[in-house]
């Protein structure tokens, strides 16, 4: 018996797929009147769960260009991305048939400077401008809370006249 379990596993792990990469942005901006540090979240389409925007690699784009198009195409802003990534995070993407695939996230910080008024998506998510902590507490991923906190502190920690700059 422990040779069929044994061997019934093996065939699990030889048809497990490793997990298929995104790349997401975390867009930020400073209110104007006061300096506080703001995320922004979006619902997802399907869910409504709030989450950043996030897509699949694509042709000739790196991955940090991938992130920005996506803040762009799903929550219609625009603005610097970081080149190296914050963080990832990993998450159950649910396909329509109910089929569940592992994801992998690579995150990169983006400081939105300009909001457009049409965009792609427009309409399909709501997107709300929330302090660092509120975002933690409403995203369900913990390593995506932990990288949100983590760039906050970072944040907190980095002088005011480098982040007006």
């Amino acid at each position: 018996m422990a040779f069929l379990s044994r061997i019934a596993n093996d065939v699990q792990l030889m048809f497990r797929r490793p997990p298929r990469q995104q790349y997401a942005a975390l867009c930020y901006r400073f209110k104007k009147k006061t300096g506080d540090l703001e995320m922004l979240l979006l619902t997802s389409r399907d869910t409504g769960r709030w989450v950043i925007p996030k897509g699949w690699p694509m042709p000739g784009k790196l991955s940090h260009e991938v992130a920005a198009r996506e803040a762009y195409e799903e929550a219609g802003v625009r603005g610097t991305v970081e080149t190296q990534p914050l963080g990832s995070f990993g998450y159950d993407k649910v396909l329509r048939d109910g089929i569940q695939i592992p994801c992998r996230v690579q995150v990169y910080a983006l400081e939105v400077s300009e909001l457009a008024k049409q965009f792609k998506e427009k309409g399909e998510r709501s997107l709300e401008w929330v302090s660092c902590e509120e975002a933690a507490r409403r995203v369900h991923e913990p390593e995506l809370r932990d990288l949100i906190l983590a760039f906050a502190e970072r944040m907190r920690a980095t002088p005011a006249a480098i982040q007006a700059k």
